[in-house]
């Protein structure tokens, strides 16, 4: 036991050994390396030769898109390797120390920027420690939120799909002082954005040549590819406004002695001018340019806003009144004639009408009077009324006593007679008047319904159309309705 004591002394003696000349050594070495330098030198063994430096960048999330100020806000980490000449060691020198750690602002450091910077501080990074090891290999990775500009086009709002650049490079060093190497963007650990789907980020390399100089100045551009989501904008937007313009059809279907057209036709309108008040800053959020939201709002307000004109139309023909004319020729034509055999429309009964007609003219001659006679009923045809007046001349062996016989008092009832038969024809005036009214009436309403039949196909065929045509010429609606809605 007092062995193995002994032996855990010596070991722990070691390890607080080999951690006191750790320390002394990571001291000297800080101390021996700060010696001689400067943070304004471009650390190369060679003046005349280009310090290269790799960048890239790891995509931590998409934070917002301001569409309205063109501003592209993102968590990035940049991510910066070169040699650095003036900060090698040998390792066994200083037993221990693998790697050192530098604040940026002590050593020199590749003035790599955002050019397309919309900070207020235009350099957003959090400036942290730079890890440096024997070989001189520096890794600078600093944080930020970056703000840059972005042309955002929202022609297809909101089945979009929009492209970022964030352009960096070099403030002051050119091609052939600092050579800037690109490497890919990582995405491992991107955090998923709900309004944004990211689709991929693409890096280029570019040099730039100005007059100035005849050096390049290169850059490492990064384009940020990300598609809208949907499904938000498609459940309160698109489906709504799809309700709405179907609810303007139902006007058409809405019979006219309902007395409601106008009422259904002016609250759709109100409707839908409403929802677009309640949306107005989702649609003026995007209104850089005309595009596809716009477009579809503008065709629903003008299909209900011609339903309206239609409607009035419609009731007018429907309420016609008789008085006023009988209907044109072409209109009877085109409307009852050729729209109406292209709908397949007849007339609610028109075969009563016409037996009615027939009727009528029937009425036009008194079919029989009743005359109460002395406190008794005698029934007289016209055409015995005939007779009586020549019933002698016609039969010679008729007398005045068979005619008596046959109406008595026949003298004192003529006069009555023919002011019943006037009363009767007057009646009988009346009725075919009515009946021409009716008829005239029934073509005016009939020519309505048929206004209102017509107006809903072509409505119909007009709103799906603008509906597939407007949605569909975005070019990735299939996409976005197959990821977002499915």
């Amino acid at each position: 036991m007092g062995t193995w004591g002994m032996l855990l002394h010596l070991t722990c003696l070691a390890c607080w050994l080999d951690v006191s000349l750790q320390g002394e050594f990571q001291r000297k070495l800080y101390k021996d390396l700060m010696k001689n330098y400067s943070p304004l030198e471009r650390p190369v063994s060679n003046d005349s030769h280009p310090l290269t430096v790799y960048f890239s960048l790891s995509l931590m999330q998409i934070m917002d898109v301001d569409e309205k100020n063109q501003v592209f806000t993102t968590n990035i980490w940049l991510q910066l390797y070169w040699n650095d000449f003036y900060l090698q060691w040998n390792a066994s020198d200083y037993p221990g120390v693998k790697n050192v750690r530098f604040p940026d602002e002590q050593i020199w450091k590749p003035d790599v920027l955002l050019y397309n910077s919309a900070d207020e501080r235009f350099d957003a990074t959090f400036h942290t420690n730079v890890l440096v090891n024997s070989t001189g290999y520096c890794q600078y990775i600093p944080p930020g939120i970056f703000k840059s500009t972005c042309y955002i086009d929202v022609r297809w709002f909101p089945f979009d799909v929009q492209r970022c650049d964030l352009k960096f490079g070099s403030w002051t060093y050119g091609g052939w002082s600092l050579d800037l190497q690109m490497l890919e963007a990582d995405t491992s650990e991107y955090i998923p954005n709900g309004e944004w789907d990211l689709v991929g980020v693409q890096g280029r390399r570019n040099e730039r040549f100005y007059e100035c100089c005849e050096e390049p100045y290169p850059d490492v551009t990064f384009t940020v590819v990300m598609r809208r989501r949907t499904l938000y904008y498609g459940l309160n937007l698109l489906i709504p406004c799809v309700l709405i313009s179907t609810l303007a059809l139902l006007v058409f279907l809405l019979p006219a002695d309902s007395g409601e057209k106008i009422s259904l036709v002016c609250n759709v309108n109100i409707g839908i001018l409403t929802f677009l008040k309640i949306n107005l800053n989702i649609v003026t959020a995007a209104s850089l340019r005309s595009h596809l939201w716009p477009q579809y709002f503008a065709s629903t307000m003008i299909i209900v806003g011609l339903s309206v004109i239609v409607t009035v139309w419609v009731l007018q023909f429907h309420h016609h009144d008789p008085d006023g004319g009988k209907m044109p020729k072409w209109t009877r034509t085109i409307l009852l004639n050729w729209c109406a055999w292209f709908l397949r429309m007849r007339r609610p009964g028109e075969e009563k009408v016409r037996s009615a007609c027939h009727h009528s003219q029937q009425r036009g001659s008194v079919c029989s009077v009743e005359l109460g006679a002395n406190g008794g009923l005698a029934y007289l045809g016209t055409r015995g009324l005939e007779g009586a007046r020549y019933g002698a001349a016609a039969e010679p062996g008729l007398g005045v006593a068979e005619e008596d016989l046959l109406l008595p008092g026949a003298h004192g009832v003529e006069h009555e007679l023919a002011k019943i038969l006037e009363e009767v024809r007057y009646i009988s005036g009346r009725f075919r008047a009515q009946d021409e009214d009716g008829s005239i009436c029934s073509e005016w309403k009939f020519a309505a319904s048929v206004i209102d039949r017509l107006c809903l196909m072509a409505f119909s065929v007009f709103t799906i159309l603008c509906t597939i045509g407007i949605l569909m010429s975005a070019p990735n609606f299939v996409e976005a309705v197959s990821k977002d809605f499915t």
